[in-house]
């Protein structure tokens, strides 16, 4: 049933915070009435960071983190150690992993995963540009920290197969992270144990 709304434009907020993930009409309604309560300056600057954002973010150039430069802090980093690289399906993997405290190396966010339900193929992520960086030499190890399912290990795999003809050793974190469960929901305990206690790949899918 169509709600009524008093107001064409308090509809059509309703409407675009609806097609944010997780946001269902009533939270929209919910949210768009609070940012009416506000100051006009509170929601000029709510307004303003978001516009921004999507214009002026950078992507890092070596790993594909955001960033407010082309090359992100990590990678810009002397005190990191750029031997070992740590890929990851996304952004909110990097900040996860960064928050255990226990990894020094670098990053290089794939963009996803494959999965061909929706359409996702290794062109479309950022797995080429991985191959590069381990072709142009200097890394010694790469540590696959996909999530625990299909799709991530599909993505390993496929990694792993197009790593193999560089003299690099491939890793995976130790599956204290549960089946299916994806790394920002990971406790940054168990997370912080599974990258410290990584093993070989090759020896993930021997029987």
């Amino acid at each position: 049933m169509n709600q009524q709304y008093p107001s064409t434009l308090l509809e059509k907020a309703v409407g675009e915070f609806a097609k944010l993930p997780g946001i269902g009409r009533k939270t929209a309604m919910r949210l768009v009435l609070h940012l009416l309560r506000q100051e006009t300056s509170t929601v000029e600057a709510f307004g303003s960071a978001v516009v921004r954002l999507k214009h002026e973010v950078k992507y890092c150039r070596v790993c594909h983190n955001i960033s407010d430069t082309d090359t992100c802090q990590i990678c810009s980093n002397p005190q990191r150690d750029a031997s070992t690289v740590c890929v990851v399906e996304n952004i909110r993997d990097v900040m996860a992993v960064e928050n255990t405290q226990q990894y020094k190396g670098l990053y290089h966010v794939l963009g996803g995963v494959i999965s061909p339900m929706d359409g996702i193929g290794p062109a479309d992520l950022e797995i080429e540009s991985l191959v590069d960086r381990v072709a142009s030499g200097g890394i010694k190890e790469v540590i696959l920290a996909l999530s625990a399912t299909m799709e991530g290990d599909t993505t390993n795999f496929y990694i792993f197969r197009k790593l193999a003809p560089f003299d690099v050793k491939i890793t995976i974190i130790a599956r204290g992270v549960s089946i299916g469960g994806e790394l920002e929901y990971t406790d940054e305990i168990t997370l912080g144990r599974s990258i410290l206690n990584r093993t070989l790949f090759s020896e993930s899918f021997k029987g």
